[in-house]
């Protein structure tokens, strides 16, 4: 570090060169007069001794040059490092002068563009190239246009809930005509017939609602009023212990039993008139049920159902479980649909108190649960003779048995559900299906699919797709359904020829001799 001893005829002069000198060679350097003129003091405590400056009015016209021109050095770098800090400043006190209504303008402006680039999209279509796609995109004309989510409400969880209070809130009470089936065990289930307006050939839809639905629920009532309005008949099949009706025996119902599914099949089509087609449709947890019989009861089910279509499937369980189990708001809808599983038990407590007394089921501690899967882990799994709740849902899945369904089957998927991330569903699967496809929108929630700027409860996405499908599926007036399925079911055929041919005979004889369905249910 250098200073210079300049002798001057002020003390003044003397400092402001000092500083003029210690600024120019730059900020590593202290340097410090002393007022005698003649010291010099360096950061590391060492010293150099400099040649002094002459004095003269010549020399100090140098310094203050040179001073000069290190102040204006030292502004311009000074101006270059806050250029960035400026543009920010400029940026901050321009917004923060603008009118409210501006700012609101441009935040609209942007949201509507964010809508239209992220929300508003083509459906996703996962089906193997052949008859049923083909047949699909010439037949519902939904499935090629963009599905519009409410402006106002994307989000999933928000579609979710909110389409459950706007269609509890609009669409009225349905005066069903109900049948009381008993089933071979001695358990009874409630069905419940909407004909109003069909004549001897109308079609007929069996509908499977929820985990805790029934045939007033309002996602029903959307299904049961859109068919409707096409001249269908439905029935609405009630688990046991819900819709009103007591339980007979302990059991209840469970996502991998498709037991009393297959005997409310059969009873259905002895009633309806032989000319009349029937289809199915499961929603949630109906939907497992109905898969599970589609691709369990292959032939059984292809002899008895037309078409087939399930919505907001949890397509893996596993995945579903823990999915509605993430804080914060998903576990509140799980610790919601968890209350009403034990409500259903608590409304029937008469009849397990006896029966399990002396068992490993704790019915008190059972109606304490507040997910899902504990209730699942302490009760659904070991009544149906599950070791543990993770091989039900193994069981329940439903990603892995795309390949044994026969009867056409269409699938309704948002990719934002909260009780099933997108992951989970089997698309690539599907792709190599021969009777499956899933339709999967951008947006929609758990059985939301709201649309339009204010959501209307007679035309809804998810109700329209319904009608469009089952329209030309069961009544199909030129046949080419018929057509399309015996093509389908061709190609299933040789697609199982093929598969059993390379399949090597150990795994085909184990395969042969179990049945994923041979579980003991433990009722006593």
């Amino acid at each position: 570090m250098l200073c210079a001893i300049v002798r001057g005829p002020s003390t003044g002069h003397k400092l402001a060169l000092c500083r003029s000198v210690s600024e120019l060679l730059g900020p590593v350097h202290d340097v410090r007069c002393l007022s005698g003129g003649r010291g010099v003091h360096q950061r590391q405590g060492q010293r150099q001794q400099l040649p002094q400056l002459q004095p003269g009015p010549a020399r100090r016209q140098d310094l203050l040059s040179l001073s000069r021109a290190a102040e204006s050095s030292k502004l311009s770098v000074r101006n270059l490092h806050s250029d960035h800090d400026a543009m920010f400043y400029s940026m901050y006190a321009y917004l923060s002068n603008l009118p409210r209504l501006h700012v609101l303008g441009m935040a609209l402006v942007a949201y509507v563009v964010y809508y239209l680039i992220q929300v508003v999209k083509r459906p996703i279509i996962a089906c193997s190239e052949g008859p049923f796609k083909q047949y699909l995109i010439r037949k519902v004309p939904t499935l090629e246009n963009k599905y519009w989510p409410t402006f106002w409400c994307v989000e999933s969880r928000a579609q979710t809930v909110l389409a459950s209070l706007l269609r509890s809130n609009s669409l009225p009470h349905v005066n069903y005509r109900r049948e009381i089936l008993s089933l071979k065990d001695g358990g009874e289930v409630a069905l419940d017939w909407m004909e109003e307006g069909c004549d001897a050939s109308s079609p007929c839809i069996l509908i499977l609602p929820g985990l805790t639905g029934e045939s007033q629920a309002e996602y029903i009532k959307c299904l049961v009023f859109a068919a409707q309005q096409a001249g269908m008949r439905v029935v609405v099949f009630n688990n046991r212990g819900l819709g009103g009706i007591e339980l007979k025996t302990p059991r209840l119902y469970c996502a991998a039993n498709c037991e009393d599914l297959c005997e409310v099949i059969q009873h259905v089509r002895r009633t309806l008139p032989a000319q009349c087609k029937l289809g199915a449709t499961g929603i949630s947890m109906g939907g497992l049920i109905l898969g599970n019989y589609l691709a369990r009861k292959s032939d059984e089910a292809r002899s008895f159902l037309s078409a087939a279509k399930i919505i907001s499937v949890p397509w893996d369980v596993h995945k579903g479980s823990a999915s509605i189990e993430k804080p914060v708001i998903n576990s509140l809808l799980g610790r919601h649909l968890a209350g009403s599983l034990c409500r259903t038990l608590r409304n029937n407590l008469g009849i397990y108190r006896d029966i399990y007394q002396n068992s490993d089921i704790d019915i008190q501690r059972i109606m304490r649960c507040t997910t899902i899967k504990e209730f699942d882990e302490l009760f659904t799994a070991k009544q149906f003779g599950y070791a543990h709740v993770n091989d039900y849902y193994s069981d329940a899945t439903l990603h892995n048995k795309l390949d044994h369904i026969s009867v056409p089957l269409l699938c309704l998927s948002a990719a934002d559900d909260p009780f099933q991330p997108l992951d989970a569903i089997p698309i690539k699967a599907a792709n190599q299906c021969t009777h499956v496809a899933i339709v999967i929108t951008a947006r929609g929630g758990h059985i939301g699919f709201l649309e339009g700027w204010w959501p209307s409860t007679k035309d809804q996405y998810m109700g329209r797709l319904f009608t469009e499908y089952f329209s030309k599926a069961l009544y199909d007036e030129d046949g080419e359904f018929e057509h399309t399925a015996n093509k389908m079911h061709e190609r299933f055929l040789a697609k199982q020829t093929v598969a059993l041919a390379s399949a090597p005979p150990v795994l085909l004889a184990k395969k042969l001799d179990t049945d994923p369905l041979d579980h003991k249910v433990k009722l006593m």
